[in-house]
């Protein structure tokens, strides 16, 4: 991912962005429960739509207002290109699933892209109070502190991770999804397979995973974690090597020491 593009981002910007996504937050964590909503599938689907709708009505006129022209992406689930130009790219329950279920793997994401590539990103964790994040040429944060990705050189010493974008993906992505985890069961130390990407990709980000991919263009799930190992000094590429883009088919995130090896790996899954 290319993040040399000049990007003019105010501190007012980010503030006001921040502020939106722990407000956004705070609507979610009073909605999380410690058990598990929802038996049937309806039942379960009305609380993922529930979060949802309960998070962007707080979300979105703060978003649009702090930055004067950009526009909203609807749909969560979409990929591919956006038309050109500044749109929010909003996931308000990242990990929905898991906080539906009582686990504590979710946060509220918004990024905003430019040009079909993230240049401001914030990820906030409601239960921990951790926040993340990066501007393009700007660097990568946890809260005060900058992050930085693994120095490993060595896939087979690397902890690396995938998981599957939206419930109902089509079979040829499910059947690459395992055949790619067999074959880094071999390759790497330990594989993860979880939901949701945000969640690996902030690990990534802080060194303390080392891979994450995924077979699938779902925007919303990748570009805030994009723009933060970028801006932690990681690679983020398709998975044919070229720079990722929300046009991008694939998606790879790797610490530079080994991300080659992870390409050599994934790339024959076709």
């Amino acid at each position: 991912m290319n993040t040399a593009m000049p990007f003019d981002a105010s501190t007012t910007l980010m503030s006001d962005v921040t502020a939106a996504v722990k407000t956004a937050g705070l609507t979610l964590r009073d909605r999380y429960t410690p058990h598990a909503r929802g038996v049937s599938l309806n039942e379960v689907v009305d609380e993922i739509h529930a979060n949802d709708d309960a998070v962007l009505d707080v979300l979105r006129e703060p978003l649009l207002r702090a930055r004067r022209g950009s526009q909203w992406a609807e749909d969560e689930l979409a990929g591919g290109a956006l038309p050109p130009g500044e749109w929010w790219v909003v996931d308000p329950a990242e990990g929905n699933i898991n906080h539906v279920h009582a686990m504590p793997d979710w946060a509220v994401t918004a990024t905003l892209v430019r040009d079909n590539r993230p240049v401001l990103t914030v990820v906030h964790l409601p239960l921990t109070g951790d926040t993340y994040t990066a501007v393009v040429g700007g660097g990568a944060r946890l809260n005060d502190r900058s992050l930085k990705v693994s120095a490993k050189t060595d896939l087979g010493a690397a902890l690396v991770g995938t998981g599957q974008a939206k419930p109902g993906e089509d079979k040829h992505t499910f059947r690459r999804i395992g055949e790619s985890v067999t074959a880094m069961l071999t390759d790497a130390l330990v594989v993860r397979v979880s939901v949701p990407a945000t969640m690996q990709l902030i690990h990534v980000a802080a060194g303390h995973m080392d891979a994450f991919w995924q077979f699938s263009d779902v925007r919303s799930g990748l570009v805030a974690g994009a723009l933060l190992v970028s801006e932690a000094g990681g690679a983020v590429t398709d998975l044919a090597g070229e720079p990722w883009s929300t046009s991008s088919r694939d998606f790879l995130a790797a610490a530079p020491g080994i991300h080659a090896a992870a390409l050599e790996v994934l790339s024959p899954i076709v």
